[in-house]
């Protein structure tokens, strides 16, 4: 008993500068996740988005039926399949891309529904002086539709941000080195300091997600000033 007591008081008297380092890094891996995956599921959200609209049976059933499967899966399946099912198919990705373009997929289904939905949003009186100033379809969208469209996309978009970022925690499950991956470490190897390590985890968190959300606010506002 009076071991376990001096152990506990060793492990207390950890200094925070040795295990602080562990979470920076960490740090640095989920902001590199969750910026390839932003990419990655922006440009599907734009492709899909516009592709459910387009006037092409093909492109049309192509872009929903991809909206339908992946959002219907679960993010941790999906990620356990791009990771562990398709090396047996002969396409073995890293921890890194495998995590992207999981995440990316899953992510890029919600926000091509985002892009078609604030697209619809556009009045009818916007496509119609369009076809007045007899401007093709493809002037309309580019000139007309979506910059109206964008200002009405960043809210919607700035939330999904901010679940990505958080579903980024799933690739703890593939022993990627992020954020929380190195939080367990350091709660499996310090359990006295739990409390603090999890404290920092959500604070950690809490300061990347607000940055989100200052962007999207900030791009709001400069987007309906320009609209």
């Amino acid at each position: 008993m009076l071991q376990l007591n001096s152990s506990a008081r060793l492990e207390m008297n950890m200094p925070l500068l040795e295990w602080l380092p562990l979470l920076l890094d960490g740090t640095i891996i989920t902001i590199q996740v969750a910026l390839l995956s932003a990419i990655v599921s922006l440009l599907l959200a734009i492709a899909a988005g516009l592709g459910s609209i387009s006037r092409y049976v093909f492109v049309r059933g192509f872009a929903k039926g991809y909206v339908e499967i992946f959002r219907a899966c679960s993010l941790l399946v999906l990620l356990f399949w791009v990771y562990f099912a398709l090396p047996f198919l002969d396409i073995e990705l890293s921890k890194l891309m495998a995590a992207v373009l999981a995440i990316g997929l899953n992510v890029g289904a919600y926000g091509a529904e985002i892009v078609r939905s604030t697209i619809a949003a556009v009045s009818k009186g916007q496509h119609e002086a369009g076809i007045a100033l007899n401007l093709s379809g493809n002037k309309r969208m580019v000139r007309i539709i979506l910059p109206q469209a964008a200002a009405r996309m960043i809210p919607p978009f700035g939330n999904l941000m901010i679940e990505l970022l958080k579903s980024t925690s799933l690739v703890y499950f593939i022993t990627l080195s992020d954020l929380t991956f190195e939080a367990m470490i350091l709660r499996n190897n310090y359990y006295i300091w739990t409390p603090h390590i999890f404290g920092l985890l959500l604070l950690i968190y809490f300061v990347l997600s607000s940055f989100i959300s200052v962007t999207a606010r900030l791009l709001e506002r400069k987007l309906t000033v320009w609209r």
